[in-house]
C-alpha cells in the first residue's frame, strides 16, 4: 500500500489560482453533497414509503420527500465537508474532495450547506408535513454537530452513535406518508443502526493509515483486527435479527422474511469469512475487508427492495 508523506498529502492542488469554468464550479458544489452517500440514503427512504402506504405511495408525496430529502442529505454532507476540511487533505480517500482541492472556498461550502438545509426543511414542511421536516432538520444537526464536531475526532464509538443520522431517512419516509411514527420504522431504523458500524469499520480497515494520519480514532486504528472483526460480527447478527423482526411487527407477507433470511445468511457468511481469514493468518489487505464492505451495500439495497415489494404482494 502506498503511503503519502505529509508534504504530498497536504500539498495544494495544482488547480489553485487557475480560473474555473462554470461547469467545473457546479460539479464541485455537487461533489460537496457526496452523491454516492445520498443514493444509499434514498435506497432506505422510498421503500419505507411503500410499506407505510401499504402499496404504491402518493406520487406527489413521494417526489417531495425524495427531492427535499436529497437536499437535506446534501446539506449535511456539505457541512460535514466544511467541518472536515482540515483532515480531508490528509487522507487518500478524501483528498480529491472540493475543499481539499481548493475548488470551493470554505465560506462558499458553509453557505451552500446552510442554504440547502433551509430549503430542504422548508420544502418538506410546506409540501409534506411538519414531522418529516423536523426529522430532516434533526438529522442535519445531529450529523454535523454531534457526529462531525463532537464524536468523530474523540471516540472510537464515533460511527456507532454518529450513524443515527443515517438512520433518519427511514423515519422521514414513514412520517412523510403517515404524519406519525410507529414500530415498523423503528425496527428499520434499528436495521440501519446496527448495519452502519461493520459497514464503516471494514472500509476503515482498508484505509487505516489514512485515519491514523488524520488522527481519527476509528476502531480499526485504535483496536486489534480481531476486536474489529468480532464487533463487526456482533453488529451483523444484530442487523439480521432486527431485519427479521419486521415480519411480525409490520405484518408482512412471507416474501419479506424469506428474502431477509437469505440475505442475512449471506451477510453473516461474509463477516464470518473475515474471522476465518484472520484465523488463517491473514492480516491487513489480505483480510479483504472491502469484500464485506461492498456486500453490505448490496445487502441493504436488496433488503429495502424487499420492503418495497412486499406490500405490493399483500
Amino acid at each position: 500500500m502506498t503511503v503519502l508523506t505529509n508534504k504530498q498529502a497536504t500539498a495544494p492542488s495544482p488547480q489553485v489560482g487557475k480560473p474555473r469554468s462554470i461547469s467545473t464550479t457546479v460539479k464541485a458544489y455537487i461533489a460537496l453533497t457526496k452523491p454516492r452517500i445520498i443514493e444509499l440514503l434514498l435506497i432506505t427512504t422510498l421503500p419505507v414509503m411503500f410499506l407505510a402506504a401499504g402499496g404504491l405511495p402518493p406520487l406527489w408525496t413521494s417526489i417531495s420527500v425524495m427531492v427535499f430529502g436529497t437536499l437535506s442529505a446534501g446539506s449535511a454532507n456539505a457541512l460535514n465537508c466544511y467541518v472536515d476540511r482540515d483532515i480531508d487533505s490528509k487522507m487518500r480517500r478524501t483528498r480529491r474532495r472540493p475543499l481539499a482541492r481548493h475548488q470551493v472556498s470554505p465560506r462558499g461550502a458553509l453557505i451552500f450547506g446552510i442554504v440547502l438545509g433551509i430549503l430542504s426543511t422548508a420544502g418538506l414542511w410546506l409540501t409534506t408535513n411538519w414531522l418529516a421536516a423536523v426529522l430532516a432538520l434533526a438529522a442535519i444537526l445531529f450529523y454535523v454537530l454531534v457526529y462531525s464536531m463532537l464524536l468523530k475526532r474523540r471516540t472510537a464509538q464515533n460511527i456507532v452513535w454518529g450513524g443515527i443520522a443515517g438512520c433518519m431517512p427511514v423515519m422521514i419516509g414513514w412520517a412523510g406518508i403517515t404524519e406519525r411514527l410507529d414500530w415498523a420504522p423503528l425496527v428499520l431504523f434499528g436495521v440501519v443502526f446496527f448495519w452502519t458500524p461493520p459497514h464503516t469499520w471494514t472500509l476503515a480497515m482498508r484505509y487505516k493509515e489514512d485515519y491514523a494520519a488524520a488522527k481519527i480514532p476509528m476502531l480499526p486504528v485504535v483496536a486489534t483486527e480481531r476486536r474489529v472483526i468480532m464487533e463487526s460480527i456482533a453488529y451483523t447478527w444484530a442487523t439480521v435479527l432486527c431485519s427479521l423482526a419486521l415480519w411480525p411487527v409490520a405484518g408482512t407477507t412471507l416474501f419479506y422474511p424469506a428474502v431477509a433470511a437469505v440475505l442475512g445468511v449471506m451477510c453473516l457468511w461474509e463477516v464470518h469469512r473475515l474471522l476465518g481469514r484472520l484465523n488463517a493468518g491473514k492480516t491487513g489487505v489480505d483480510l479483504r475487508p472491502m469484500r464485506f464492505f461492498h456486500w453490505s451495500n448490496a445487502y441493504l439495497a436488496l433488503l429495502f427492495l424487499a420492503v418495497a415489494i412486499d406490500p405490493l404482494l399483500a
